[in-house]
């Protein structure tokens, strides 16, 4: 009996873990709110074969209001599915970078690879060309200097105590199955902007392939960006990575130069690029996605807090960009302010080149004075939400009931049966409150009957019926509590005798 009660209930949890996965797939925040509120196990719930979490499935889909909910809620940031991938590199496959804003504000693993091609989430970004999301990856590795750009190119040598570049290289360049860096996989796919981006931060223009015995190779082993850049046909590709030195006369394991592939794949218009090396330097200006002032941000983001749910009150100068939120930072040189949210969103999407200050400072909504930095104003921090407990999923088996007095009917060993109606339970009162599986206190909730599945002509029941482990809150007098406490437990004994006699 006790096995079939353990095999029903978590029943009733896969049930519960497929309206969340359901939730989380169409962007259904209330009703993703709702199951998390009634059950936080349920953000570790994945779902059979592909192991795909919730996570996964709003990370893949955009949603970021619930990928923060489900991390909130203490949900494994890392989780892996079949593939090994995880809810970062999925979002980065498809150019969700609010998804990945908020999956790096919580410190997401950005060095994990798949299990299939050992790629990082920066190959899946720069596969598919979305730069956004590659500045993001790599906020934590660029710092807030003036003169980071003119380092990157050693066109001034400073020591820099903040800026470790060995650390900034060896993630640029991180190889997957085969040798394929990021570079190659932008250069072959003819994402210009990303293969700017990515050479603006160091990316190496010499790294070759290898011969691995796995990887599906068409160039050939040791090409470098070039050779995949020739295959792929796209001009303004290789005049860049020419522009940074690329040698146009390297071979390839196969023998073939840059231009015997752009020959072999009919790139033609490619010739005239590829034949001979520019009399002239080509002058490209850096990148316009470079942003400087992003890990300042996103280090006092992740100090202080950036939700701030709580408007500003009137007689406080709001931020002037959103005039809802209170100015919590100001930037560093002009000295305009803004919320830490507005500040995360400009940095996040800028792409304008500020005409005065150095490569990579973004301008002031307001002055269109360079910004390389923001600081925090003293004193001020926005309102930081109370993250939700870490539970881990397992069979929901009760807990022993804790201060409560014994009773004569068994009530906390007994499970929510089929034939029991909950919607003819009294709603909680604001002075009660349940206590959870794992025996945590969760604020008070009103019962609703549209979740109810536990009427005799629906499914299983998704909401777990009250037990006797009710228990007295501090608003709660001493003299009304006992009476309270009293009434509640002879509902319930009424409850199971009208019903669970009768079954």
């Amino acid at each position: 009996m006790r096995f079939l009660s353990l095999m029903g209930n978590s029943f009733g949890c896969s049930a519960s873990g497929e309206r969340l996965v359901s939730a989380a797939r169409d962007g259904d925040l209330q009703e993703a709110k709702a199951l998390l509120e009634y059950n936080p196990r349920l953000a570790r719930y994945s779902t059979f074969g592909v192991r795909n979490s919730p996570l996964h499935y709003s990370a893949a889909q955009g949603h970021y209001e619930i990928v923060s909910l489900l991390v909130e809620s203490g949900v494994d940031i890392n989780l892996r599915n079949f593939r090994g991938q995880t809810a970062l590199m999925q979002a980065c496959q498809y150019g969700h970078w609010e998804v990945v804003q908020i999956l790096m504000l919580f410190k997401a693993n950005i060095h994990k690879t798949d299990y299939l091609n050992g790629g990082t989430a920066l190959h899946f970004a720069a596969l598919n060309g979305h730069t956004r999301c590659i500045r993001l990856l790599l906020a934590d590795y660029v710092p807030s200097i003036p003169n980071f750009l003119n380092t990157m190119r050693r066109t001034q040598e400073v020591s820099l105590s903040d800026f470790d570049e060995d650390s900034l290289s060896e993630m640029i360049n991180k190889r997957a199955d085969g040798g394929i860096t990021a570079l190659h996989m932008a250069a072959l796919n003819g994402h210009a902007e990303s293969l700017q981006l990515l050479l603006d931060l160091g990316a190496c223009v010499t790294d070759v392939t290898v011969e691995d015995g796995t990887t599906i190779d068409l160039i050939g082993a040791g090409s470098t960006a070039l050779h995949y850049a020739a295959c792929g046909g796209n001009a303004v590709c290789c005049q860049v990575l020419i522009s940074r030195g690329a040698s146009l006369i390297a071979q390839n394991a196969n023998g073939w130069t840059p231009l015997m592939v752009a020959r072999s794949w009919h790139r033609n218009w490619l010739e005239g690029i590829l034949s001979r090396r520019p009399e002239g330097r080509i002058k490209i200006l850096p990148s316009p996605f470079i942003s400087l002032p992003m890990m300042s941000i996103m280090r006092i983001s992740r100090e202080y807090g950036w939700r701030h749910t709580i408007q500003s009150p009137a007689c406080i100068d709001p931020c002037a960009v959103c005039l809802e939120r209170r100015c919590t930072v100001s930037a560093e040189g002009c000295g305009h302010e803004f919320c830490t949210r507005c500040a995360l969103y400009l940095c996040s999407t800028n792409t304008a080149i500020a005409s005065s200050g150095p490569p990579g400072s973004i301008p002031c909504p307001l002055c269109r004075n360079p910004i390389v930095s923001f600081i925090k104003i003293p004193g001020r921090s926005p309102a930081r939400e109370q993250p939700r407990m870490s539970l881990s999923l397992s069979l929901c088996t009760t807990c022993p009931t804790v201060g409560s007095e014994p009773t004569d009917t068994p009530m906390c060993t007994q499970l929510c049966k089929p034939d029991i109606s909950c919607t003819r339970i009294r709603p909680v009162s604001s002075s009660s409150s349940f206590r959870s599986l794992s025996c945590q206190r969760f604020p008070s909730m009103r019962l609703n009957s549209t979740l109810c599945m536990g009427a005799s002509d629906t499914n299983s029941c998704l909401v777990r019926c009250p037990r006797s482990g009710l228990r007295r809150s501090s608003s709660q007098g001493e003299s009304g509590g006992g009476s309270s406490r009293r009434s509640w437990l002879f509902s319930l004994n009424q409850l199971y005798v009208t019903t669970g006699g009768s079954s």
